[in-house]
């Protein structure tokens, strides 16, 4: 997939600010230093000319020269600005130099951030996974340089806990980061020094080996649960072939990648988000809740960022949107998702309103991916539908055999999985009957409050209403 095809909206690489315009007017006639930043706390220093007119795609072909990056495999990664406050995927004609000098600018557009916060933050370069890659194609990787950019990535997501998973998941991936840096085959004792040296959390979620509770609480347990997490990482170790010569380590990234592939919002992109939180008392105001939401080429998942779980997650083919500019100044604006669900045992239509000046990007990136999709019936699209059913299927999620207008699409269900949705949990809008707000639940059922495409294609996006602003 080319990488000119993403996340920054066309405007922001025009000269349309006056940082923008400060930034092209710069020449420079001599080589300058880049630092472009890889997980796993490297980097790649290159000297480049021109630095204040050199795009991605000439950039590119530097970086993978310098990682020994087959022409094979140029189109697994992409360039990223990125800081605490906001990541943005850059196209292959973006000129990264403009861009952060329009950073400010792209601050206060996406990000509620402070005048303070926003005047000393400063964006990296960083070269990591193009979103738009497809998980079927990269399964087929083999080269063990791109392999291991890929592993550096994943393990930085899991460890941060931006991929939910439970303890199957993190325990079985720590025990093949634990083999992948020091190798296969090691004693107990060297494994424990080698754990309590470079710490739990090197290998573990950090969520996780923090624990939860109160300070006492904290305290009190730390010591038995430090034991028992070392304890799960060491048998995950030992059930890899103590036999395995160095020679394994590409099917090792590729079994930790694989592993990773089993959570459905492996590879996304994410953006920042708030949503109501349920059932506020009658004398309060509605308070809300902290979420990322991830986007990829097979759906959106709203996680909860807080309790480390998600949410909500839907497959294009579940769902509509759109995106809803603030009416008055204090207004948000709102991405919204429309699903099926039920309430009561009654089917309902369920609107979830993601409160976030990111809004825009994520619609823009919702209608990309369909699109993408939607150009691509074949092998790709087959491979990825599938894989986001058989992780809806272990969540207790089935279709039955059943799309569009004309069928009942599968329920969310209640489980305690981190990867699996927790709808009882959202405070969203319910419509029945042509999008009648339900007051007493004793509705006829309609197919959509939205207009929808009989045809097994991506739902358009949906068109909201003032009624539904004031929901």
């Amino acid at each position: 997939m080319e990488g000119d095809e993403c996340s920054v909206p066309p405007d922001l690489s025009d000269d349309q600010s006056q940082r923008g315009s400060v930034a092209s007017s710069v020449t420079f006639s001599h080589s300058q230093d880049v630092l472009i930043y890889l997980f796993g706390e490297t980097a790649v220093q290159l000297s480049v000319e021109g630095l204040s007119s050199i795009n991605v795609q000439e950039l590119g072909r530097s970086v993978r020269e310098a990682l020994s990056i087959p022409e094979s495999a140029q189109d697994v990664f992409a360039f990223w600005l990125s800081s605490p406050l906001l990541e943005l995927q850059l196209k292959t004609r973006h000129q990264p130099y403009k861009l952060c000098r329009q950073w400010q600018d792209l601050l206060y557009r996406f990000t509620e951030a402070s005048d303070e916060d926003i005047s000393q933050d400063e964006p990296c370069l960083q070269y990591r996974r193009n979103v738009f890659y497809p998980k079927s194609k990269e399964l087929q990787i083999e080269d063990k340089g791109v392999l291991r950019l890929l592993y550096e990535e994943a393990k930085n997501n899991i460890i941060m806990g931006r991929y939910p998973c439970d303890p199957e998941h993190w325990t079985a991936l720590g025990g093949l980061s634990l083999a992948l840096d020091k190798g296969t085959g090691l004693d107990k004792q060297t494994l424990t020094t080698t754990i309590r040296e470079k710490k739990l959390s090197s290998f573990l979620p950090v969520h996780v080996t923090l624990g939860s509770g109160g300070l006492f609480s904290t305290l009190r347990g730390k010591s038995s649960r430090q034991a028992g997490l070392e304890q799960n990482l060491l048998e995950e170790y030992n059930k890899i072939n103590i036999s395995a010569d160095p020679q394994r380590h590409s099917e090792l990234l590729q079994q930790y990648l694989s592993t990773c592939h089993s959570l459905p919002y492996y590879g996304c992109a994410f953006f920042d988000g708030e949503i109501d939180k349920p059932n506020p008392g009658i004398f309060q105001r509605v308070k809300r809740k902290a979420v990322n939401v991830g986007i990829s080429l097979e759906g959106v998942y709203v996680m909860d960022i807080k309790e480390k779980h998600v949410l909500l997650g839907l497959r294009f083919n579940e769902l509509s949107w759109d995106h809803s500019y603030p009416e008055e100044e204090g207004d948000s604006h709102i991405l919204w998702l429309e699903f099926d669900g039920d309430e009561d045992g009654t089917p309902v239509n369920k609107l979830l309103k993601i409160y976030s000046k990111q809004a825009e990007l994520m619609s823009g990136f919702i209608e990309f991916c369909v699109e993408l999709r939607s150009m691509s019936e074949g092998a790709v699209a087959a491979e990825t539908d599938g894989d986001a059913s058989r992780s809806q299927q272990a969540c207790g999620k089935d279709d039955g055999g059943k799309n569009g207008r004309g069928g009942r699409r599968g329920m969310l269900r209640r489980q305690s999985s981190a990867v699996c949705s927790r709808v009882h949990s959202l405070n969203t809008i319910n419509y029945v009957d042509n999008g009648k707000e339900i007051k007493c639940l004793k509705p006829k059922r309609a197919s959509s409050f939205f207009t929808r495409p009989t045809t097994t294609a991506m739902y358009t996006s949906v068109q909201v209403t003032d009624s539904l602003e004031q929901g």
